[in-house]
């Protein structure tokens, strides 16, 4: 009986060292796979965080070696459609706050492009066959083809004893800058309509103008105000 005994606890205890190697033997593999998962999960996302960081180079014009810097040769850019790049430069910056567009006829563009190119020394912008923009101290201004026998129509209003041309455009300047364009004006050989002159003398709105014309016949004013924080300054003016 007691031999009996004795044989069943030595089978009960190779059954339970039998059990604890097993289960032993289970948790290395799963410890094991779970390793081998972590690290291919890792891989996969090293693999991922670099193409990102490749897919955020081509769209920015980049490589892997300049991945922190990018920068651009003085005011030289490029751009892609898609199907062509197109290359620009900037050689004007706009002006601070709202810059205003405005754009007007012209019978020539050739006439156009020598006028405000280099009569008054506008920069350039964009252009095509039936247009061409520059920069006026900044703002932007758009002559537009629109035939060969294009003039102005003037029609004409009293301001402090001038007959003035309407519509007219143009630049509210410093009053050195309104004395350098008149010379520079004057001696491109530009007729006056209107001279140089002080108007309004004495009163708030006190003021240097002149009036002269493009080359189709667009009436463009450039003033100097002596007060420039008068340029709005609000009352009744007695012609």
């Amino acid at each position: 009986m007691r031999a009996l005994t004795k044989a069943m606890v030595l089978l009960l205890s190779l059954q339970t060292s039998r059990t604890a190697a097993s289960r032993a033997f289970s948790c290395s593999l799963s410890s094991a796979a779970t390793r081998r998962s972590g690290r291919a999960a890792s891989l996969g996302l090293s693999k991922y965080s670099r193409t990102s960081l490749q897919t955020s180079l081509f769209l920015r014009g980049g490589s892997d070696d300049d991945a922190l810097s990018v920068s651009h040769q003085g005011k030289e850019f490029s751009t892609s459609s898609g199907k062509e790049e197109q290359k620009y430069v900037t050689l004007s910056e706009p002006a601070p706050g709202s810059p205003f567009h405005y754009a007007f006829p012209v019978h020539s563009l050739e006439e156009a492009k020598q006028f405000y190119g280099q009569v008054l020394g506008c920069q350039e912008g964009r252009s095509s066959e039936k247009w061409q923009d520059y920069s006026l101290h900044g703002h932007q201004i758009v002559c537009h083809w629109v035939g060969n026998d294009y003039r102005c129509i003037d029609y004409y209003n009293p301001v402090d004893g001038d007959e003035v041309p309407v519509p007219h455009a143009g630049l509210a300047l410093t009053v050195d800058e309104f004395h350098a364009l008149a010379k520079r004006v004057k001696e491109a050989g530009v007729d006056f309509i209107i001279e140089p002159h002080l108007r309004f003398q004495g009163m708030p709105g006190e003021q240097w103008t002149m009036f002269f014309k493009d080359p189709s016949g667009n009436n463009l004013e450039f003033k100097a105000m002596t007060k420039v924080e008068n340029l709005f300054a609000k009352y009744n003016v007695v012609d």
